[in-house]
């Protein structure tokens, strides 16, 4: 059957019998871009297990040859008459024989395959220089066959999400937005709170009130800085910790007014309308939309979901959110790549910054000090607090990856995940400013990749955790679906008999792509998973 597959492509005429193939064989599909193509097999419902999306593949080995990071979505330029959607067919590394379709409509309505795109011959050519171009960079990174299979594998996940949605509470949602703002208002004005807070704003900053019109505008950073200044209070921005730094009873109002009006533009009336439907929220999620490989989203948001809004993530009857993270991510693949004996030691702790707060600084108790300098290294703040230090002395070679990370960005150089994604170069003339410009843009380039090699890292350590779980939920129900990813943590809505069998893949999934990335070098990522009713339970 698997050699039929490439050989009767061109012979298919009806959506169903794609359908039929990927449940028989479950070919590897081969396309331009995932977020272009899949949304049409699923509505037609053709679930797909594989596929190589060529785009985000592009921008994976862009990057790696050292050219400037450029987003899947863009990685790509295809042929003209691309409009038509690709499906072509490929079995593991054998191109399909003859020309493809794409999807239409019938005769009598019915989604249907006709006509004969001729980008085929472009989609086969750029299929086997890649795998060519994959197999040199192998050589040299065993793990990108690995990265490769698992980006293209969260395309499909992404899709599934957004075609999904998130269970969503409009009525909930109202009654939030209601308590910290007041009824909705009509013609799209201000919320009534919103509208008390401004006018305390200006009374507080307006020399005078003439009027009912307000003086000064709490949306016009511009307006802000000249009321504060004819208040004699001097200020560059209206950034929040700006202004807490400041004595003024205006202060106070004006952060709260700019903390609900974010609100009301983020995640208010407006965007439910757009983007809540049927109680699910569709967002559109973007794979390695962000040059560390970590995911993006090209609308709604869904990765700045606030925590008073978690609420409104509400089980449907009779079925469960199943939630997980990972616990402390980030030291814990620090701990692998710097094969730092005590640091992966402290991996075996649930809880490890207390573990490197024991060994480091004698104390347990010291936890978020030893916790603070841990993130402080890998972020490259500047500060050598008693705790960095400590940390530098107990654990020489994880501190010293960091390190050697951030010489080579201040050098110009580039630094690579653990699978091979690849953080870009410098612009050419980066240096060709005045020597103190230079210094500040090489210590922030160092700053960059001293984190790049443990956020990519992560990232890759994800998209596998992802793959794995999305391979596991289709085995086990269509029911079972995974509705929510962000950095390390998941969330699977699924009917509550299947619990338990969730909170399994869940944790067989992180296992996996912990041996599958990190290999076997000791370190344990805990990956608690439990079953809860609203987002807001988590935790």
């Amino acid at each position: 059957m698997a050699d039929a597959v490439g050989a009767s492509v061109g012979e298919v005429t009806r959506v169903d019998d794609l359908g039929e193939i990927e449940r028989a064989s479950s070919p590897r599909w081969v396309w331009w871009r995932t977020a272009e193509i899949y949304p049409a097999l699923l509505e037609a419902g053709v679930r797909v297990q594989r596929c190589h999306d060529l785009a985000a593949v592009q921008s994976l080995l862009r990057t790696y040859e050292g050219e400037p990071f450029v987003p899947p979505q863009s990685a790509l330029s295809e042929p003209a008459g691309s409009g038509a959607v690709q499906i072509s067919l490929f079995t593991d590394d054998e191109a399909a024989s003859k020309p493809s379709r794409r999807l239409g409509a019938g005769p009598d309505g019915d989604p249907a395959m006709y006509g004969t795109y001729f980008g085929l011959a472009e989609l086969r050519r750029h299929y086997a220089e890649q795998l060519a171009h994959i197999a040199r960079v192998r050589k040299a990174h065993p793990g990108f066959g690995l990265l490769v299979a698992a980006e293209s594998a969260a395309g499909l996940a992404a899709v599934e999400m957004g075609r999904a949605g998130l269970p969503w509470s409009t009525e909930i949602h109202d009654r939030v937005l209601t308590d910290l703002l007041g009824p909705r208002p009509q013609h799209h004005g201000r919320p009534r709170k919103l509208q008390v807070l401004a006018e305390e704003v200006s009374a507080l900053l307006a020399p005078e009130k003439t009027g009912p019109a307000l003086q000064v505008n709490p949306d016009s950073p511009a307006d802000v800085l000249k009321a504060f200044k004819r208040q004699g209070v001097t200020l560059t921005s209206t950034r929040a910790w700006e202004l807490k730094e400041v004595e003024h009873p205006a202060v106070a109002p004006l952060l709260r007014y700019k903390e609900l009006a974010r609100l009301h533009v983020a995640h208010g009336w407006g965007w439910q309308d757009q983007w809540v439907r049927q109680g699910r929220f569709h967002a559109e999620y973007v794979p390695g939309g962000v040059v560390t490989g970590r995911w993006a989203t090209s609308g709604g948001g869904a990765l700045q979901i606030p925590k008073v809004m978690r609420a409104c993530v509400v089980a449907d009857p009779g079925y469960v959110l199943v939630a997980a993270d990972a616990g402390q991510l980030e030291p814990r693949i620090l701990a692998a790549l710097s094969a730092d004996r005590g640091m992966i030691a402290a991996t075996a702790d649930a809880d490890m910054y207390t573990a490197l707060a024991r060994q480091a600084l004698g104390r347990p108790e010291a936890r978020n000090e030893a916790k603070i300098g841990l993130l402080a290294a890998m972020y490259g703040a500047r500060a050598n607090t008693p705790a960095m230090v400590a940390l530098k002395r107990r654990f020489p070679q994880a501190l010293d990856l960091l390190e050697r990370a951030a010489r080579t960005g201040e050098n110009g150089g580039i630094v690579r995940s653990v699978l091979g994604r690849t953080c870009p170069p410098p612009e050419p003339t980066w240096q060709e400013v005045p020597p103190e410009q230079a210094l500040a843009r090489s210590r922030a380039r160092g700053r960059f990749t001293r984190n790049f090699v443990i956020q990519a890292s992560a990232a890759d350590w994800a998209n596998a955790l992802v793959a794995g779980l999305r391979r596991r939920l289709i085995a086990l129900s269509d029911r079972a679906e995974l509705v929510f990813f962000q950095h390390d943590e998941v969330l699977v809505h699924a009917p509550a008999m299947l619990a338990e069998a969730v909170v399994a893949a869940i944790a067989d999934s992180g296992a996996e792509a912990t041996a599958l990335v990190l290999g076997d070098r000791g370190v344990r990522i805990p990956l608690a998973a439990a079953p809860i009713t609203s987002y807001a339970d988590k935790n």
